[in-house]
């Protein structure tokens, strides 16, 4: 028993201890000239969307919810959002060329085909940012037309 509670006092004092190692934040003031949304004149029904769906991993502000103080939780979230900028960054998108853009547009279509984002661990507590089939089907048919107006 006395084990025990030497190893809680231990976990205990390491859980208060990572509380004072903060994350970077990946918020911005500033839309850059170079985002996806001001580039390519989204309509307001994908924009809206693209905002609550992938934004918050795949451009340069995420709005972080609550939790995000609480370590180690933090730090998963900045890992999941640098993984998903590294990937893909809405923010960053008209410095891509336009073999680049297109190669993204298609895997795009391909995550959105697949259910495969946003991420179920994301749409577990972010229940706006599930799509709904009419949601996808409007975003794979935008992202298809970018698509074929770039190669044209």
């Amino acid at each position: 028993m006395k084990i025990v509670k030497i190893i809680a006092w231990i976990a205990l004092i390491a859980l208060v201890a990572i509380q004072f190692f903060p994350v970077d934040y990946n918020q911005s003031e500033t839309i850059p000239q170079t985002d996806f949304m001001l580039v390519n004149n989204v309509p307001v029904t994908v924009e809206k969307s693209l905002q609550v769906s992938c934004y918050d991993c795949h451009s340069n502000n995420t709005q972080y919810p609550w939790y995000n103080k609480v370590q180690p939780v933090a730090w998963f979230l900045e890992g999941h959002i640098k993984k998903g900028k590294e990937e893909l960054n809405f923010s960053e998108w008209d410095s891509l060329t336009i073999r680049r853009k297109t190669s993204k547009l298609r895997s795009i279509i391909k995550q959105i085909e697949g259910n495969k984002m946003p991420l179920d661990s994301y749409t577990l507590i972010h229940r706006d940012a599930k799509l709904s089939e009419s949601e996808k089907k409007l975003l794979i048919e935008y992202m298809s037309d970018l698509k074929e107006n770039l190669n044209n």
